[in-house]
């Protein structure tokens, strides 16, 4: 009998180092160098009828601020991010959504250096533009054929902006699965699919737990598409592990927190008589000491980068203690945000998110780790025209982001589960505006003004957002494309820094803009 291990990583994001870069000397429980010497064990401990398969499935060149400086000051050594994975002999790679952020130029730089096929059946064009080797792979070892077959959300799109995306068409990662999976079957003892990508609906009842937009399409992959033996998944950062309507399934969160593994037990005749998942923790794991020593240079070079001087605040406090109160009252920070964008987008209404609760907000001096930190994605900002009535719709949005429980006020379960979303409630400056959460959600929104004038239906306004929210991402369809008058194609990271260099000295104001009812 052979055993088949397949082992992923997945939503990196560029955390190699067992740190969040709060601070020089921080130290973490994750990290991919400690998933490598996971790794490097299991492939190692390998018996003669053992066979291992390692997946990297997406979202590898873009969040943490290790990726933002080879990105933003060293992209001539981007190569360095697909030599890390053939050091360990990854057998592919999946490109994840964030793997557009810094547009293909600079994907190509991070693709250079590499012996493995990068794979993307949805992807329209990803080869004629250097990023997608193949649809699929059929990897031969020891006698087995496995068919790997690699998807992207088709999500990306409506997050990206067109300049990112030239020649790209993305598919329905469903409708793509089952034009190839039966033809894989066919050629393949084996089929997996390695998808970044997470689960639209309870793996277990199949109810839905998000709108259907065609961002996540994992539960069809496991329902709709027969002769698929494994699926890896992403995306999501959810921790599962499980076997769901007779496939194993895997997804390793984020950070390398955990390495997914799923084992496949095969007869004479190579078929399954066994399967298996689980999830590796990487916490307690020594990271890869050869790794690590190679890459310490770039990692000392990062941190010097990090505690650049960009800046110095006056007035009131920009750093973010209460995360639950700043969303409910409102915080200088996020002013200062506001007050960034309204700049940059030459209009006086803003929106900005607090993201998640690990966002510090900055101290009096203002170092690029405390924007970077405080700003962690590459967004660019939008303006666009909308009516009264699309800014209602989307307060009310925000608005269901509370509940009250027992008279206190929490954060909804909608935004925190399956998958935490902090990121999905955005605060206004240049409007004033009062929530009632007593009130049912979608009549929450109690007042409007603009200029101290009522806001009518069809009154015309111009707002900032970054252009995942412009885009309508995080469930607001009241923003889209078309009602773009202007883009500014710089990320709000780097227009934090510049703002900051014009005014050295910013004063931090509590804004008095949101009323809280309850």
């Amino acid at each position: 009998m052979r055993h088949l291990k397949i082992l992923s990583t997945s939503d990196v994001h560029g955390f190699l180092y067992p740190t969040n870069y709060s601070q020089r000397d921080d130290h973490r429980p994750y990290g991919w160098l400690r998933a490598a010497t996971l790794i490097r064990q299991i492939q190692a401990q390998a018996g003669p009828d053992d066979i291992v398969l390692t997946i990297e499935n997406g979202d590898w060149i873009e969040g943490s601020s290790f990726d933002s400086y080879l990105a933003t000051a060293v992209p001539e050594q981007a190569e360095i991010l697909s030599k890390i994975p053939q050091a360990l002999n990854y057998d592919l790679g999946v490109l994840g959504n964030h793997e557009f952020n810094y547009g293909l130029d600079y994907l190509r730089n991070c693709l250079a250096e590499r012996n493995y096929p990068v794979l993307g059946a949805n992807i329209d064009g990803g080869h004629a533009q250097g990023i997608i080797d193949a649809p699929y792979q059929i990897f031969k070892k020891k006698g087995v054929k496995i068919a790997v077959l690699g998807l992207t959300t088709a999500y990306v799109p409506v997050w990206e902006p067109t300049s990112h995306l030239t020649g790209l068409t993305f598919q329905s990662a469903l409708a793509t699965a089952q034009h190839w999976v039966p033809k894989l079957k066919q050629r393949a003892d084996l089929v997996v699919v390695a998808y970044h990508g997470g689960f639209e609906a309870d793996l277990t009842t199949g109810q839905p737990t998000e709108q259907i937009t065609g961002e996540n399409e994992g539960y069809q992959l496991l329902t709709q598409v027969p002769g698929i033996d494994a699926l890896i998944t992403g995306h999501q950062h959810r921790l599962i592990a499980g076997v769901y309507h007779e496939i194993p399934v895997t997804q390793p969160g984020d950070k390398a927190v955990a390495v997914g593994e799923i084992e496949l037990d095969l007869d004479g005749d190579n078929q399954v008589v066994g399967h298996r998942a689980t999830l590796l923790s990487t916490a307690k794991v020594v990271p890869d000491t050869t790794l690590s020593a190679q890459l310490q240079p770039l990692q000392d070079q990062t941190q010097d980068w990090l505690d650049t001087p960009v800046g110095h605040i006056g007035g009131a406090s920009l750093q973010v203690t209460d995360h639950l109160a700043a969303r409910l009252h409102g915080h200088p920070y996020l002013n200062f945000i506001n007050q960034v964008e309204a700049a940059a987008g030459q209009v006086d209404i803003a929106a900005t998110a607090l993201f998640n609760d690990d966002v510090q907000g900055f101290g009096t001096t203002v170092t690029r780790r405390q924007v970077l930190n405080s700003y962690p994605y590459p967004n660019t900002l939008v303006v666009e025209r909308v009516t009264g009535a699309d800014l209602k719709a989307a307060l009310e949005r925000c608005a269901s982001f509370f509940t009250l429980q027992d008279g206190q006020i929490t954060v909804s379960d909608t935004f925190t589960t399956p998958k935490l979303a902090l990121y999905n409630y955005d605060i206004y400056a240049g409007i004033d505006y009062t929530f009632d959460l007593t009130q049912p959600v979608g009549q929450r929104l109690r007042a409007l003004s603009y200029h101290g004038q009522p806001v009518a239906d069809d009154q015309e306004l111009d707002i900032v957002m970054n252009q995942y929210r412009g885009n309508g991402g995080g469930e607001y369809p009241m923003f889209r494309a078309s009602k773009i008058i202007r883009e500014i194609n710089v990320s709000v990271a780097q227009l934090i820094q510049d703002y900051l260099t014009a005014h050295p000295n910013v004063t931090g104001e509590q804004p008095y803009n949101l009323t809280i009812l309850h």
